[in-house]
């Protein structure tokens, strides 16, 4: 992305969000018309959901592969590496990070599917789905463009991985299985390997991962931290806008006549995603505050809470249940409702950045 990031001082005439390019600025109407645009190739074009579908790994959709990887590439080329240690070492963000994401995350979007759709046992179990797939992937884009810690979101994020393989079958198993039935409720079931879980994630963070963080070191070896920073990074941070956009052209194309022919539907799953996006925000804002992080850190924070791997959540659900099953439609509304809604609190991240103002002056 090309935002900037606001000096500690900024002058209340400018403000955070004046300081965004006229590129990230506008970033909402993109996205709107990127999401139209698809909507209307999946409705007008024939087969074009087919094609689109057809061109894939196992799951995996190349096409949206492709968007994802150009997105996160620049956004992960800006990290700088040799920082990383000063985030593994903050434990009150790190913990905060895995309660927020792996405890209350997975439990509020249960408590959701179940308050809002109790007689669709298909869509809820495809949120249920959404809320265990952590952000590893779209919420560096909003991170950077709310001007969060970079470096923490590139932890969080890849820490974030690290449990989804390891915890993504065992949280399914519970919140579908266990949980279910000790409440006396119906129970479903999540086949789903950590294998797969691990391919996804090496595919959709591992590579972008590697490939920014090779740009960093070979460009700071052959030039300097200067050249790189000021004359590569803006050149391919506009990049990760049209990955987006692409990613989400593609995505809406996929799904464009299921999302258009089942409105009803796709306003009942919408309800409580958006009570969901909001309320992991909020919290995540909030925890950050009452600890004591600064905002760069709070708004990584509360991001990674907020955001969700909606690609591994589409995928899982089309691998177990079917392309054409409730739980996919309810994974592929996820990003329907998680887009706008998470564009949306950047602008509100960025307004409330006054609230840390006073305190970052002083202590700077």
């Amino acid at each position: 992305m090309t935002a900037t990031r606001p000096a500690q001082a900024t002058a209340p005439s400018v403000g955070v969000i004046g300081a965004l390019s006229r590129l990230d600025r506008f970033l909402p109407l993109w996205i709107i018309a990127a999401m139209a645009a698809g909507l209307l190739l999946g409705r007008l074009v024939p087969g074009l959901n087919t094609v689109l579908d057809a061109v894939k790994v196992g799951e995996i959709s190349l096409p949206i592969a492709l968007g994802l990887l150009l997105m996160m590439y620049p956004v992960l080329a800006k990290v700088r590496y040799d920082r990383l240690g000063t985030v593994t070492g903050d434990r009150r963000l790190l913990i905060s990070s895995l309660l927020l994401n792996w405890v209350l995350g997975p439990a509020l979007m249960f408590a959701l599917a179940w308050v809002f759709l109790p007689d669709l046992p298909e869509y809820r179990t495809g949120l249920i789905i959404v809320g265990l797939a952590r952000c590893i992937a779209m919420v560096l884009i909003w991170n950077d463009l709310a001007c969060g810690d970079r470096e923490a979101a590139a932890v969080l994020v890849a820490l974030n991985s690290l449990f989804q393989v390891i915890a993504f079958g065992a949280l399914g198993w519970f919140y579908l299985e266990v949980l279910p039935g000790w409440l006396g409720l119906p129970q479903s079931a999540l086949a789903v390997s950590a294998w797969d879980i691990a391919f996804y994630v090496l595919v959709f963070l591992g590579i972008p991962l590697l490939a920014g963080y090779a740009s960093r070191r070979l460009g700071e070896r052959a030039k300097d931290r200067a050249w790189y920073e000021q004359r590569f990074l803006p050149r391919v941070g506009p990049i990760a806008l049209y990955g987006l956009l692409f990613t989400i052209v593609i995505l809406f194309a996929l799904q464009g006549g299921t999302i258009t022919s089942q409105p009803a539907e796709v306003a009942r799953i919408a309800l409580p995603l958006l009570a969901y996006f909001a309320l992991m925000w909020g919290g995540g804002f909030l925890v950050g505050k009452a600890i004591g992080l600064p905002y760069d850190k709070t708004t990584t924070l509360a991001f990674t809470a907020a955001g969700n791997n909606f690609e591994l959540a589409i995928a899982v659900a089309v691998g177990v249940f079917g392309v054409t099953s409730g739980q996919a439609l309810a994974g592929v509304v996820g990003p329907l409702i998680e887009v706008p809604v998470l564009v949306a609190l950047v602008y509100v991240s960025l307004a409330g950045r006054r609230l840390f103002a006073a305190k970052e002056s002083t202590r700077a």
